[in-house]
Formats: structure tokens, sequence, C-alpha cells
């Protein structure tokens, strides 16, 4: 899925200076490239050949005097525009100009010594050379579509051993995030389990399934992907369709997993024990990861295998204890010998799968309800940090 068109589209033309880039040149060449890029991302842009404010000439490409009075008029500025692209044929009629951040030079022949020079003197975050730098120009200007802020909470759950309840917990976890008016999406990155839809009850529902993204390579559009994913108790989720493919790359993984974080909100993704290489694209992408272990000491030793692979990736992991430990063991000697912090305690539903079977989802009630609001009124507070 590219990441124009459709709902990016519609977010480029929303107001005024809303999420339109800035483009300053006269190069024509140029703007023909940067206007391909700008299309590329979805993006709708100003064009000017100087600072707005100091002039009434430039406008939209093609446009007279007027165009430029009016752009001005309407608040399509130098400081108000999201992202401004000042191509190296302006940037001495930029110098003078208030600094703010988001501003980039851009040219097609940047060889000289001399442009890091002009690029301090606009107060230029970057020097982009095309064609080299295309792909990271399009990313920024399909942040700017998107409205990009904080990314989302992105959480993944991982199951020390066999049947610790890992996607189980996956599934409440986002269950209780949604409940508690986060965007949320849920994203089952274990092709060998039983799919997140068909615990949620919804393996019927509409809309595309992990085989649909699996030759994703560039950038994936945020607002698309969640369109385009079945929504199941508000909210929304990517999981395996039925068939026989298991297998997506690691750049559509992390094309994928990056367009849900770029979303915002919260983002909870449900691992298989095999750290692969499509795996590790997840890892490097999660704030944090809980290791689900049931307390007893065949379980911790299974866990610590599994363990020392996230760790060789991921940034914070920490263990979630799932039912009665036994063998003299307790919750923080599990935490312990597996060298990561407590996240809590999960105990064990006796009626949890009938309910399930029921078609009662995952955290919809009970001591695991409770065990997942707890974690997100931590996680989700005014810094959005995750609980120490």
């Amino acid at each position: 899925m590219a990441g124009g068109g459709g709902p990016s589209a519609r977010a480029a033309g929303a107001g005024p200076g809303g999420g339109r880039p800035l483009i300053i040149t006269e190069d024509p060449l140029l703007l023909d490239d940067l206007l391909r890029l700008c299309a590329a991302a979805g993006a709708e842009p100003h064009v000017h050949h100087a600072v707005p404010e100091q002039s009434g000439t430039g406008g939209d490409p093609g446009g007279g005097s007027d165009a430029g009075a009016a752009g001005a008029r309407a608040g399509v500025g130098w400081d108000t525009a999201p992202l401004v692209l000042v191509g190296d044929d302006a940037a001495r009629r930029v110098r003078g100009a208030p600094r703010r951040d988001g501003v980039f030079l851009v040219g097609r022949d940047l060889d000289d010594p001399f442009v890091w020079q002009r690029a301090v003197g606009i107060g230029a975050e970057e020097v982009l050379r095309l064609p080299e730098a295309e792909n990271r120009l399009v990313d920024r200007l399909a942040d700017v579509v998107e409205g990009a802020g904080r990314p989302a909470l992105t959480v993944g759950v991982i199951g020390g051993s066999g049947g610790a309840g890992a996607s189980t917990l996956a599934c409440a976890l986002a269950l209780r995030a949604a409940r508690a008016g986060e965007r949320t999406i849920l994203i089952d990155g274990d092709p060998l389990g039983g799919g997140m839809d068909v615990l949620l009850g919804g393996e019927g529902a509409e809309g595309l399934r992990w085989p649909d993204f699996a030759a994703s390579r560039g950038r994936v559009g945020a607002g698309a992907l969640e369109e385009s994913l079945p929504e199941l108790h508000a909210l929304r989720v990517l999981s395996w369709d039925r068939g026989d493919r298991v297998v997506v790359p690691p750049a559509a993984m992390r094309s994928v997993v990056a367009a849900a974080r770029r979303r915002g909100g919260v983002v909870v993704v449900d691992l298989p024990r095999r750290i692969d290489e499509t795996v590790a694209e997840v890892l490097a992408q999660l704030d944090l990861v809980l290791l689900v272990v049931p307390g007893e000491l065949r379980s911790v030793a299974a866990a610590g295998r599994v363990a020392a692979g996230v760790r060789m990736v991921a940034r914070d992991v920490r263990v979630v204890v799932r039912g009665r430990c036994r063998q003299g063991l307790d919750a923080e000697a599990v935490a312990g010998l597996l060298g990561a912090p407590l996240a809590g305690e999960v105990p064990v539903e006796v009626g949890l799968p009938g309910r399930v079977a029921e078609g009662e989802p995952p955290g919809a009630r009970g001591a695991l309800a409770r065990f997942c609001d707890g974690f997100w009124q931590r996680a989700l507070g005014p810094a959005q940090g995750v609980p120490a």
C-alpha cells in the first residue's frame, strides 16, 4: 500500500496552511521534482519564490502576485507551514528569515563546498540532494499529511513458554486500551498462532489481513492502514487469514508496524517465541516487551532462552507472571531469575476459556481486565511514559 491518496490526500487540503508544506524556489526543474514528490506523499504544497511575508509574488505554480498575496493573507507563511523546502537557488533570498524547525535545503546538484554554509545561513535541519534523498523527503512530506504527532505507545507481548497465555494478554490489553478511549491497533505477529481475529470472534469480519501486506516495501499510509483493517470491539486488528501463506518479509513487517505507530494511541503486538529477522523488525520498534511466564521452574528456564533473544533487539523487557507461583517461587523471584523488572502478576481465570468460546473477548471483565486497566493507567499517564 502506498502512502498517498485516499485519506492522506483529503488531509492535505484541510484548511489554509494546515498540513501543507511550503516550497520556496524559482528553479523550474527542481520545482517539478518537488511537486512530483509531494504528489507521491499526498501533500498539496504552497509555492513561493521568497519568504511569503516578505513577498507578494509567487503563489501557486503558474500563479501571479494575487495568488501570492492571497496565500499570505490566508496565513500560509514561513512561520505557519509545517515543513519548508528551500531550493538551493533561493537560499540567499531566505537568509534573514526567523529561525524555525522543519526547514530543509533541497537541490539537484549540491556537491559544491559552500552548500553547508548556505544551509547554516537559513537554519536548515538537513541538506537533501535529489534524487538520492527522494525517499527521505517523501517520508517527511507524508508525516505532514498524516499530521504525525506523538507515536503510539507500542507494547509487545511474548510467551516465555508454550501455553503461557501471551495471546490472551495481548488481546485483553488491546481491548482495555480501546475501552479507555485510546485509538488502538492489535497486530498478530505470530503466523502459526490461532489468529487474533478468531480470539476476538471476528474471523469473518471484512478487512485486510497479513497476506495483503506481504508485498509492502516502502512507506505504508498510517490512516489507510487503520481504515483497511477489521474493526472488532472498537479496536483495529491485523491478523492472518485462513490460507497457507505464513511468511511476511522483514521489510513488509517494518513498514506496517511503523505505519501503525505513526497513527498514535496504542499498538499491541502478539509475538511468537522464535526470534527471526521479521520478528526482530517488530522488536526494534517496541517501547516495551512483556514476557509472560507461568510461575514454575520449567517455564522460567524456557523463558530465559526467549528473554535472551528478545534482549538482543528490544530496549525494555519486563516480566508478567501468570498464575500462582510454585516450588518456592514468588513473582519477584521469577523476575529476578530472568534478570528483568516485574511488570505485574496475572491470576489464571478458571472460567475465561469458556467465556471466550461463547464469544466474550479476553479482558471483558474479571481479574485480567483489572490487571490491564492498572497497566494502562500507569503507562498512559500525563507523560505518556511506561511505568518504571
